[in-house]
Order: C-alpha cells, then sequence, then structure tokens
C-alpha cells in the first residue's frame, strides 16, 4: 500500500489547488504550485509534522506561484519549473500578476527539461512539456504512484485557456493528446476544480472527444 499522501488546499483569488505531497510517517514534503497566503501553507506543514524540500510549479501565472517569496524566506529549497517558462514566471506583466494588484515574480533556481526524470520524496518525477496554457506549461508524471500533477493542462472534464501570453489552442491540444496517452487509471490532479483520471477524460472531456474524431489517440 502506498505511503504517499497529496494534501490539497485551494488558495487564492481564483480557487487555485495548491498540492503538499508527502510519504506517511516521513518528515519532507514537496509544494506545488502554492498559490497565495504562504503562512496557511506552512501553519499546514507544521500541522502535519512537515518540512518543505522542494517548491514544483507545473507553470508561472500569478496564480500558482504568489506564496513561493514567503515559503522561500522560511524554507530556500529549490523552485522546480520547465526550463521554458523562466521569463514567465520573472515577469509581471507575462505572469499576470500586475493585472491583479501587485506585481511579482519568481526565481526559479531548477529548470527542468521534457522527458528529465528527478527523484523527490524517494520517487521518480517525469516532466512532460505541454504548452499550450503558457508556453513553457509542463506537467508531472509520477508513474510509480499512478499520478499526473496536470496544472492548467487539463481540467476535470474541461482544459486550460488559450488566450493568455504565450497560449496556443493547437499546442493544447496536442499537449492534451500526449497526456492521453497515459495509463488510463492515473489519477490527475488538476490546478482547478477536482481530480479525476485520465480514462474520465478520455470520454467526458470536449477535447477527447476532439482527438477521437481525429484519431489522435485510440
Amino acid at each position: 500500500m502506498s505511503k504517499l499522501r497529496i494534501q490539497t488546499m485551494v488558495l487564492g483569488m481564483v480557487s487555485t489547488n495548491t498540492y503538499i505531497l508527502y510519504k506517511e510517517g516521513e518528515s519532507q514534503a514537496v509544494i506545488v504550485d502554492p498559490a497565495d497566503y504562504p503562512d496557511r501553507i506552512l501553519d499546514k506543514c507544521r500541522e502535519l509534522k512537515l518540512i518543505p524540500a522542494a517548491i514544483v510549479l507545473t507553470h508561472g501565472h500569478f496564480d500558482h506561484i504568489g506564496a513561493v517569496e514567503g515559503i522561500l524566506k522560511a524554507y530556500p529549497v529549490d523552485v522546480i519549473a520547465g526550463e521554458k517558462e523562466e521569463k514567465l514566471i520573472k515577469d509581471p506583466s507575462l505572469n499576470l500578476s500586475g493585472q491583479f494588484g501587485r506585481g511579482y515574480g519568481a526565481k526559479l533556481t531548477r529548470p527542468v527539461k521534457d522527458g528529465e526524470e528527478f527523484s523527490l520524496l524517494d520517487l521518480t518525477w517525469k516532466v512532460l512539456e505541454t504548452p499550450g496554457h503558457t508556453a513553457g506549461s509542463v506537467c508531472y508524471y509520477i508513474a510509480g504512484e499512478g499520478i499526473l500533477l496536470s496544472g492548467d493542462t487539463l481540467f476535470r472534464e474541461s482544459y486550460g485557456r488559450t488566450d493568455f501570453p504565450g497560449g496556443s489552442s493547437r499546442q493544447l491540444t496536442e499537449s492534451i493528446g500526449r497526456l492521453f496517452q497515459l495509463p488510463e487509471d492515473t489519477a490527475v490532479y488538476p490546478g482547478h476544480d477536482q481530480a479525476t483520471t485520465i480514462g474520465h477524460e478520455k470520454q467526458y472531456n470536449p477535447m477527447g472527444a476532439y482527438l477521437s474524431r481525429t484519431g489522435d489517440f485510440t
């Protein structure tokens, strides 16, 4: 039985999912897409007796990086994100924070690229480049646990917007087609709304119906 646990916190003005991943009985934690309110995230870590070991970002929009700076003040850990997202993460005019009050950015300390594998929590995380929502969006596939952290690429019965800087409908379609090649029982943890599975999305997501018609997955 898996010891991996995923604590979901819905934070910020657009109800972003921040995930805290850890193993039962162990102290290290990985924080995925810390949306806002760093004190709340750190309080939850303390409640669970966890110490952040890394921050992992699916992309750089303001609602996924708002708590990065605050967490780093307490725990100067690596910030991991796709190498093609670095400019957006840093630039308030691109990450949209400048349009929603105080502009801010984050410093990417550990860029990763498509197909790269790295270890956190003694688990292998694989980087899947999934441009479309942003040019540098990535998803993280933890095959040993059957988990995909999909950011704003794939939602439950929906998918990410493409009308922000760097967005592309064509690329998003191709990216989701790539995700649909994963095992159908893969649990999908998106950037907003409820968790789902690849199999459910292939059947009920509008993009699944489109890709099925075009023959881009079977």
